[in-house]
């Protein structure tokens, strides 16, 4: 299984940063609210980060200590970390994009709401950042046997 790309979480939150401007724009010439993002909503990020390293870390330790560990629970384990990363920076793209229409306004954005968005944008980082070492704690090592032929006609 590959790690997840640094350019698909660019990619990803590259989009979502387009989508949360644009919201806002439509919001804003239909004649409606600005959106801001609940204040628990990066409490939830930070809590879904600590769930993805607590999975992964039995993972990390078997791998160290050479013990077995059952392949679903470290399959669950890394699945849970990639989700949270393609999440991590869905959200904190779009928060981003929130963030960067409020300030591209004239009239100065209200301070709880630019403090939601920071807020959530360094949840998003926080949650990326997590769910990377977390995938990286469910890399195995290299098996001596595995070899890769020199010839890929082999």
């Amino acid at each position: 299984m590959k790690r997840t790309s640094p350019g698909v979480l660019l990619v990803l939150a590259v989009l979502a940063g387009a989508a949360g401007f644009g919201l806002n724009h439509f919001a804003t010439i239909t004649g409606r609210a600005t959106f801001t993002p609940s204040g628990l909503l990066p409490v939830l990020l930070l809590l879904i980060a600590g769930v993805s390293l607590g999975l992964a870390w039995p993972v990390r330790r078997s791998v160290r200590e050479g013990t077995r560990i059952d392949p679903f629970r470290a399959t669950r384990a890394v699945t849970l970390a990639r989700a949270s990363s393609l999440l991590g920076a869905m959200v904190g793209g779009f928060g981003a994009g929130l963030l960067a229409y409020l300030m591209s306004r004239p009239v100065p954005a209200p301070v709880g709401s630019t403090v939601a968005m920071v807020a959530l944008i360094i949840g998003a980082v926080v949650l990326v950042g997590a769910a990377l070492v977390a995938e990286q704690f469910c890399t195995l090592p290299k098996d001596p046997d595995d070899r890769e032929p020199a010839d890929p006609d082999e």
